[in-house]
């Protein structure tokens, strides 16, 4: 299968550089599109000197959901998925365990585990986020996958559409529901570290976004007709705390 990666960037200098390593050292080799918003550091010419950056675009967008809706209507691999330019594929064959995934289960979507990692020492483990086969009762548990683990058929996009630019922080959650409520789809969940993501991101780099993170996870809850929207947050907030012990 073809896989297209979408990275959206904004001042992301010098960790892009890893990133843009971590995709080209695939022994699956993908279309890798960058979608900066125009930065004013190096990312730029970083992005310009990289032979594994398959097209780029640099202007004004507004935030991430914005350049990574501008990456999905680029892309034109038949498996797409997400990568931040802080972060990393877990190792060099990755992609090629994703593919085989794919094609042993016949599903529609594919996820994995993540590791949140030091800014520093992308080797260290600060959390493990550690998934679970699918279940549709898990989602009024507040359960989701890691969003930067899920690989999807370009038909799941074109079914349901594009991040909502109404969420500043939720808008991955939102996606998620809508996709993982759909009886018809079948997904396959791959036991194994996808991604690396460097700790810091916005929905948990202060208590004023911790507090705003919660907020538009309801808000997707009753937009998604979760039945019980605050037992639903209460235990997708709770579900964390064990990802803090598990190395």
């Amino acid at each position: 299968m073809n896989f297209s990666i979408i990275t959206a960037t904004y001042n992301s200098y010098p960790a892009i550089q890893d990133c843009i390593d971590s995709i080209a050292q695939q022994t699956l080799k993908p279309e890798h599109l960058i979608i900066d918003g125009q930065s004013k550091d190096e990312t730029l010419t970083t992005m310009k000197n990289s032979s594994s950056v398959s097209q780029y675009i640099s202007e004004p967008d507004k935030g991430i959901y914005d350049a990574l809706n501008k990456g999905l209507r680029l892309a034109q691999g038949e498996i797409i998925g997400l990568l931040h330019s802080d972060d990393l594929l877990a190792d060099a064959t990755t992609l090629e365990k994703i593919n085989q995934a794919f094609e042993e289960t016949g599903a529609d979507v594919v996820y994995g585990d993540l590791v949140y990692v030091d800014k520093e020492d992308t080797s260290k483990v600060i959390r493990y986020w550690k998934s679970q086969a699918f279940q549709p009762a898990l989602l009024n548990r507040g359960w989701m996958p890691a969003h930067p683990t899920v690989f999807a058929k370009r038909e799941v996009y074109a079914k349901y559409g594009q991040f909502d630019l109404s969420f500043d922080i939720a808008a991955d959650y939102d996606l998620m529901l809508r996709i993982f409520q759909d009886k018809t789809l079948k997904f396959a969940y791959l036991p194994a570290v996808i991604t690396r993501m460097r700790v810091g991101g916005a929905s948990n780099k202060s208590l004023k976004n911790i507090i705003h993170k919660s907020s538009e996870d309801y808000r997707a809850m009753k937009k998604n007709r979760l039945p019980f929207p605050l037992w639903t947050l209460a235990c997708k907030n709770l579900s964390k705390i064990p990802q803090f012990l598990k190395r």
